[in-house]
């Protein structure tokens, strides 16, 4: 019944939101940065990084944005990188890797400089432009000896690539055609398998690279009738440290966990009851999934933040308003929850989550913030 009623919805929000494209035609496009610029250094050295600020891809703006999460404080300094910074990793090294529309940005989070620009080698991006459906990054990650960056990369009306950088020369050695709109790039642990979640495609391409072979497994546990217009695609992934599976959460309703070498799957019971988007999963196993909001309001729950154990038990979090993507502190403590969204809604900070107590306090930063992570 559910799929139905929510296959009629699609149908009726064909032209707004997730759920189909929006008109970009009024946008002007912005000139692009120039690639693999260097920038000179600044006369005043900023003050060294501590450890645990919180790193934001402003996907309004064509910043990154340092920010100190403690009570009372917040941004510490912006960057910029490109336009409309998207997903982004952090190296062991301390530099990070920034998917916008105009190339992989790298920054070196202790100087707070991005030291480079690396344009994009997959043809058809068009115009630089704003936009959840703009040309571009999207997804990223670092493969575990940081020898490599993997980008999805976003080619409006058609199937997108997986790029590969080189993080000694800082160039693209390698691109891969993947499905339509890979929101999120993710790595094996032994760094042999990358998966780019691809969104309108309702799959996941499986990468070996080894041998640069790729295979597509769906993700669609309600099916694929509604086409470019349906809410129901497979959005971000975590990869299950202990068995390598990969985890995807759908409307607060169903985990879908893959098997990426046999390409099988199982789906067991979600209890949040909202649409959800970003994820991100602890060393030892929990799953944090973002809900951003029902889809059909008489019928689904708010946003939320789900935390759920590795035997499948679930606390359900409510957040004020929309999110986008999480990231946890070190210790395990406390969920960071961005506010950006890649809807109407969003909203320029984000949300500290103690996940013992499930209290919250909203902390602004950023512009229209997407992509996070922990330095």
């Amino acid at each position: 019944m559910r799929r139905a009623a929510l296959a009629a919805i699609a149908v009726a929000v064909l032209a707004t939101g997730c759920a189909a494209k929006q008109d970009e035609a009024n946008t002007p496009p912005r000139k692009a940065s120039s690639p693999t610029q260097r920038q000179s250094p600044e006369a005043t050295e900023p003050a060294e990084t501590p450890d645990g600020t919180l790193l934001l891809a402003d996907f309004g703006a064509d910043t990154v944005s340092f920010v100190d999460p403690a009570p009372g404080k917040g941004v510490l300094d912006s960057v910029k990188v490109g336009h409309a910074p998207y997903g982004l990793v952090v190296g062991d090294d301390g530099r990070a890797w920034v998917a916008t529309a105009e190339g992989v940005a790298v920054v070196d989070t202790d100087s707070r400089k991005r030291e480079a620009l690396i344009p994009y080698e997959t043809d058809g991006l068009g115009p630089v432009t704003d936009g959840e459906y703009r040309g571009g990054g999207m997804g990223i990650a670092l493969a575990p000896d940081g020898d490599h960056v993997y980008v999805g990369v976003n080619v409006p009306d058609g199937n997108g690539t997986v790029e590969t950088v080189d993080t000694k020369s800082e160039k693209v050695v390698d691109t891969t055609s993947v499905g339509r709109r890979p929101f999120d790039v993710d790595v094996s642990r032994d760094g042999r398998q990358v998966y780019a979640t691809d969104h309108d495609s309702f799959d996941v391409t499986v990468l070996d690279t080894r041998s640069g072979d790729t295979r597509r497994i769906e993700v669609a546990p309600y099916g694929t009738e509604g086409g470019l217009g349906s809410w129901l695609k497979p959005h971000y992934a975590a990869v299950r440290p202990s068995d390598g599976k990969l985890l995807f959460p759908f409307e607060g309703e169903r985990l879908v966990v893959v098997d990426p070498d046999t390409g099988r799957s199982s789906i067991q019971r979600m209890t949040a009851n909202t649409h959800q988007h970003g994820v991100t999963i602890t060393p030892e196993g929990t799953l944090l999934a973002v809900g951003t909001g029902p889809i059909d309001p008489s019928e689904d729950e708010g946003p939320s933040l789900t935390v759920r154990s590795p035997g499948g038990k679930e606390k359900v979090i409510p957040l004020d308003g929309p999110h986008e993507d999480v990231a946890v502190s070190e210790d395990g403590r406390t969920a960071y929850v961005t506010g950006g969204f890649t809807r109407d809604g969003y909203w320029n900070g984000i949300t500290v989550v103690d996940i013992d107590s499930g209290d919250t306090r909203r902390l602004a930063a950023g512009e229209r913030p997407l992509g996070i992570a922990v330095l």
